[in-house]
């Protein structure tokens, strides 16, 4: 069986610790914070390569936004405390805020304060990406706090011509045929929404790297949400096309509360079947969400014009949990077993995949099992129903179907039929039709 899952007891602490790394750094859509985590991820990815697209570029209907980076903003009470300290925690600042230096009175400040009433303790995630303000985000407990008076506020922010950077890994298989992982880079300190991706992508991505039996080519993407990947598929959408099977969507895959399973636009392709099957044979439950739900960058994958198989297999799904877009999604809500469990599926979906194909029969009628050696002699237990699997999986080996299907259509999860599928064909029972 190609591929065979190599789970380290220590991966889930390894990981962990690379969110814990990589979650004080500010990111955005550009800038510093996203080189400074590329950087990081390139130590763990040797051939990761970063590219810097300049402020301008075209991108179907979009155009790479300025750079943006931060030295620092605050807010100086009327008792000369500082407050909302950007250095304190990144998301106390709205990302892409505008320089400014300037005192007002607190209700000139309130506009452009902002918080969340339900959850009095928590910082929200709030950008202004395209249109040009500033702002500061604080709890609904510490807003509810200030006093009037005069405020002092100061950013020091440079949002200039610069570039966008993304990083790519592209791991060459046997077969020109791709499988795509996408993650973002982009958001600040959050812990489920952000840094899971990259860090279960990283992990899989080592974990390929260290196989010399790819028949697949693995295509890696770590760029900024939307804006990135956009960018990306317009320079690479022949190819994405052309050699694209299945894709995954790496994001919120690293709680222990739930697994959630976003589809494709059309719900029925290869990435669809592997993942449904996989979460199906290997989890207690998940919750199915409709492509109306959709929220991360499937949108861009999938849209009209592009229709490419990707899917995502995430724990709590963006805009379903509480902490979702707030400082309280922070390195508690993420957990050493939940992030290994979501590289251990993806390793699941890509074993499936790696080993899926079209059985055709080579006889009419049963082939004689028993000559081959593939009917037991003596009554064991499990062996009549390795026997019943063997026989139904021939009764379906009709060229037509792939294993997936078969194993789909007989009750029985494919990471089992793969052995019993490449026994028939070493005994010459079965060949590989190549598909209707």
């Amino acid at each position: 069986m190609a591929l065979d899952i190599d789970l380290r007891p220590d991966l889930g602490d390894e990981l962990y610790q690379w969110a814990c790394d990589l979650y004080p750094i500010p990111r955005s859509l550009t800038g510093e914070g996203v080189r400074q985590s590329l950087a990081y991820l390139a130590e763990l990815m040797p051939d990761l390569a970063i590219h810097e697209v300049p402020s301008g570029t075209e991108a179907f209907d979009w155009q790479v936004p300025d750079e943006w980076n931060v030295d620092e903003a605050y807010i100086i009470d009327p008792d000369g405390e500082r407050i909302c300290d950007f250095h304190d925690h990144n998301l106390h600042l709205m990302g892409y805020s505008v320089p400014v230096d300037a005192q007002m009175s607190l209700e000139e400040l309130q506009p452009h304060l902002h918080s969340i009433p339900e959850q009095p303790d928590a910082i929200p995630y709030v950008t202004s990406y395209y249109t040009r303000r500033w702002g500061f985000c604080l709890s609904e407990r510490q807003r509810r706090a200030l006093k009037p008076g005069v405020y002092r506020v100061v950013i020091r922010s440079r949002l200039e011509p610069g570039h966008m950077t993304y990083g790519q890994l592209i791991l060459p298989g046997h077969s020109t045929e791709e499988v795509l992982f996408s993650t973002y880079i982009c958001h600040p300190s959050m812990a489920n929404n952000e840094l899971s991706g990259p860090v279960v992508a990283t992990a899989l991505a080592r974990w390929l790297a260290g196989r010399d039996d790819r028949r697949l080519t693995y295509r890696f993407v770590f760029a900024p949400e939307t804006i990135g990947s956009i960018y990306y598929i317009s320079r690479h959408l022949r190819e994405l096309r052309e050699h694209t099977i299945a894709g995954f969507q790496l994001t919120c895959c690293g709680d222990e509360r739930t697994y959630s399973f976003m589809p494709s636009r059309r719900g029925t392709t290869l990435a669809d079947r592997v993942a449904r099957h996989v979460l199906h044979h290997h989890t207690d439950k998940y919750e199915a969400y409709s492509f109306l739900d959709r929220g991360s960058d499937e949108r861009q994958y999938c849209s009209p014009g592009v229709d490419l198989p990707v899917v995502s297999i995430m724990r709590s799904k963006y805009r379903e949990y509480p902490e979702y877009h707030t400082s309280l999604d922070d390195l508690s809500l993420i957990t050493p077993q939940g992030l290994a469990q979501t590289v251990e599926l993806h390793q699941k979906c890509v074993q499936v995949l790696e080993n899926n194909f079209h059985p055709s029969g080579r006889y009419p009628c049963e082939p004689q099992l028993g000559k081959r050696g593939l009917y037991p002699t003596l009554s064991k237990r499990n062996s009549g129903q390795t026997v019943r699997t063997t026989k139904n999986l021939l009764a379906y080996a009709d060229g037509e179907r792939d294993l997936i299907d078969i194993a789909e259509t007989i009750g029985v999860d494919c990471l089992e039929l793969i052995d019993t599928a490449q026994t028939l064909m070493e005994k010459g029972v079965i060949v590989d039709s190549g598909g209707p």
